[in-house]
């Protein structure tokens, strides 16, 4: 049923029908994005430069609470002084790469490195509400400390480790190494390549060149 949505996003939203009603090929605002050179390398600039900014700002923050860096300033003061631009630059982030999303999302979602990508993603989210909720709970106690606890260091730590699985995945998954088109065997189950199969054998019987 997802697939069947991807390929309704990428194939026919936005696109022409000929007089048969059969769906003109390249012509769906999905294609066009795709096809457009300067939008497409103005989204990815920018979703690149605000990642940079994003995770340098996360990066900072963790080098505090591991105690390797700024270690003579609160903890509170480092986060409250980054965290307009790591809002931000998140929400830029999440817009530009929504839009390089919906120009193959079809591609993307078959594909094994992205969805690890988003395990990533979903796993420092949920790290973030632990330290936020849990973790930071009692920072007046430990605010001026040049090491923060051990609880606020693993935080600190599973944070970068999971940030740098996002970009690598993110990165990687531009490519088609670990595609549909490629994959075999587990990788191609992971990826559930037959549904994407499926889906493009009914997909390509709607469309005319």
């Amino acid at each position: 049923m997802v697939s069947d949505l991807l390929a309704y996003l990428q194939y026919k939203l936005g696109a022409a029908y000929d007089a048969a009603g059969r769906v003109v090929a390249d012509t769906s605002w999905s294609a066009q994005l795709q096809g457009s050179e300067r939008l497409w390398m103005l989204l990815e600039g920018t979703h690149v430069l605000t990642l940079m900014l994003f995770a340098g700002s996360i990066l900072l923050v963790d080098l505090r609470l591991l105690g390797v860096a700024f270690r003579n300033i609160a903890v509170s003061k480092v986060a409250d002084t980054i965290l307009p631009y790591t809002v931000v630059s998140f929400i830029v982030m999440v817009i530009t790469g929504s839009a390089l999303f919906f120009a193959n999302p079809l591609e993307y979602y078959h594909n094994v490195v992205f969805r690890l990508k988003l395990v990533f993603l979903a796993a420092a989210a949920i790290n973030i509400f632990v330290f936020h909720y849990r973790v930071q709970s009692d920072r007046a106690a430990w605010d001026h400390q040049a090491k923060p606890p051990a609880a606020a260091r693993r935080a600190a730590a599973l944070s970068l480790a999971l940030w740098i699985g996002v970009i690598v995945a993110g990165r990687f998954a531009a490519y088609d190494w670990l595609s549909c088109d490629t994959a075999k065997g587990f990788v191609a189950a992971a990826a559930q390549c037959s549904d994407r199969e499926v889906t493009l054998a009914a997909i390509e019987s709607e469309l005319v060149p």
